[in-house]
């Protein structure tokens, strides 16, 4: 009888992409260094990572020209690859290749996680993992969608969407190295997500229930209200 090797036990590793510009947002910079609540919007995200045990590692992919992140997160313990691409997939798609370049395996877990969504809790990525660890794809958090969705054609209503069954994606999202690398290899630049990427190769990422709080900041009216949120909890220190 053959017993597994306890090396091949899968690792877990959060992968932050941090190359955007963030034009949308109106903070005069990239809005991952934008300071919400005493601290640079990346940092309360990288925080939040670092207090989750089960991840052992976090790789921050950055612009090859930034010269921002070190002063914006001091004491950061994780690995900065200055990589990104012209889109949020080729960035995400460098730092796998980072990732195998540090001995990271095909069946190794990465957590792809979005910079600015610095509200995201230790208690929520556990949630994941948990849900997916097993699983034979991986998955993303998300919720369901409560609003009436409408579609635009020159800025009038075209038609409502049947909101059933309908989730908006979150991160992280929680998938194979190999597998991951191999979908966005696939799929090309276009998609906006690493789920779209998987769903290309006919895969079904697992949904797992998110936390309205885990919101992308976009807009400038998401910084406002991530400075009120931020300040009436207390998140780790990493």
């Amino acid at each position: 009888m053959l017993i597994a090797s306890p090396d091949f036990r899968p690792r877990c590793v959060a992968l932050v992409p941090c190359a955007g510009v963030g034009a949308r947002a109106g903070v005069g910079g990239p809005k991952q260094y934008h300071p919400v609540a005493g601290r640079a919007v990346v940092a309360h995200t990288l925080a939040a990572l670092a207090a989750v045990p089960r991840i052992e590692a976090t790789l921050v992919v950055l612009a090859s020209d930034d010269e921002t992140f070190e002063s914006k997160v001091p004491g950061f313990a994780g690995w900065a690859a200055r990589r990104g691409g012209a889109t949020r997939a080729e960035t995400v798609a460098n730092g796998l290749d980072e990732l195998v370049e540090r001995g990271f395996a095909p069946h190794d877990w990465v957590l792809v996680h979005d910079a600015a969504r610095c509200l995201v809790t230790p208690a929520l990525i556990e949630r994941l993992i948990d849900a997916c660890g097993d699983d034979e794809i991986g998955g993303l958090l998300a919720l369901p969608v409560a609003d009436t969705l409408k579609a635009e054609r020159d800025g009038r209503v075209a038609q409502t969407v049947e909101r059933h069954g309908k989730w908006a994606a979150q991160t992280p999202q929680m998938f194979r190295l190999g597998l991951l690398r191999a979908a966005l290899a696939h799929a090309g630049d276009a998609v906006t997500d690493e789920s779209s990427a998987i769903e290309a190769l006919g895969h079904a990422p697992r949904l797992v229930r998110g936390d309205l709080t885990n919101f992308k900041l976009t807009w400038p009216e998401d910084f406002a209200l991530a400075e009120q949120l931020l300040s009436s909890r207390t998140l780790p220190h990493g």
